[in-house]
């Protein structure tokens, strides 16, 4: 697999899928392994998963078997508030929050994230260029001022060089320690919500937002990378536009007006003279 170029996650995932196979099965009997993986009390996506890892196994030693067709379950996304998102970036260690902010920013994938190299970050145009994880095409992320600064601090109090990686650690490590302050935080507020937000829900709720501020389908398709604008179509029926997920706010002038744009506020009417804007919380 590292000879296909297939990637480090792709192969971990491949590698512990085996070892739960071969712990419970002969690998060279395709039956067992069939026989194992039906009787699972398990989703269908994970069952689809360990075939996939076997069918691998089978093709390289040349195992005739017939591959079960588990279809990939669908799960619903919820996304979170910008508000508990912020919440979780306040209550991590400098290094963490710098990452949950990019991840908040920019939609990057975990694996994406942990690749990152110091020189793909341009502080002066504040803009990111990811290598992308799944050879789609590349792309310009641009960042705000906040995390100009946080990325900026970050590499001089790491002196950091311009091909050193932005992060130590791989992808394991960063889900690892995002869900102890999560899990610490979700226990100090006594709010079992905030412990139902994954890594990934940061890469969705960029999505949501980017597609929310834009309407342009084929914009938020290129921002995410995906393949398919199938995969982009899931986010456009997410936004929930109820009142008390927005704060508004009135321009009374030129400059008001120019303070809220930055800010992200969005134009919607005006009355009496005043301009009326509302950002989603």
């Amino acid at each position: 697999m590292k000879n296909q170029a297939r990637s480090n996650d792709t192969i971990k995932a491949t590698s512990k899928a085996l070892a739960t196979l071969n712990k419970h099965t002969d690998l060279n009997n395709p039956e067992q392994v069939k026989q194992y993986i039906a009787q699972l009390n398990a989703s269908t996506s994970y069952k689809r998963n360990l075939c996939i890892a076997y069918n691998k196994y089978a093709q390289y030693y040349q195992i005739k078997w017939e591959m079960p067709r588990y279809k990939q379950q669908s799960k619903q996304i919820k996304i979170p508030t910008k508000e508990k998102l912020e919440m979780l970036i306040s209550a991590s260690g400098k290094t963490l929050a710098t990452r949950l902010t990019i991840s908040m920013e920019t939609g990057l994938r975990p694996v994406e994230l942990c690749n990152l190299k110091v020189k793909d970050i341009d502080l002066e145009q504040r803009t990111i260029y990811p290598t992308t994880a799944k050879h789609g095409t590349a792309r310009a992320l641009k960042i705000s001022n906040k995390l100009q600064m946080m990325l900026q601090n970050h590499i001089i109090r790491n002196n950091l060089n311009p091909n050193d990686k932005l992060f130590k650690g791989n992808t394991e490590n960063y889900g690892k320690f995002y869900r102890i302050v999560r899990n610490r935080l979700a226990k100090k507020l006594q709010d079992p919500t905030i412990q139902t937000i994954r890594l990934y829900d940061f890469r969705h709720y960029f999505a949501t937002m980017t597609y929310h501020k834009t309407r342009d389908l084929l914009y938020t398709k290129q921002q995410m990378e995906h393949s398919q604008i199938k995969t982009t179509l899931i986010y456009t029926q997410l936004l929930n536009l109820n009142d008390d997920e927005w704060t508004c706010k009135v321009a009374h002038n030129s400059t008001e007006d120019t303070q809220l744009i930055e800010a992200g506020f969005e134009y919607v009417t005006d009355r009496d003279g005043l301009k009326f804007y509302r950002k989603r919380k």
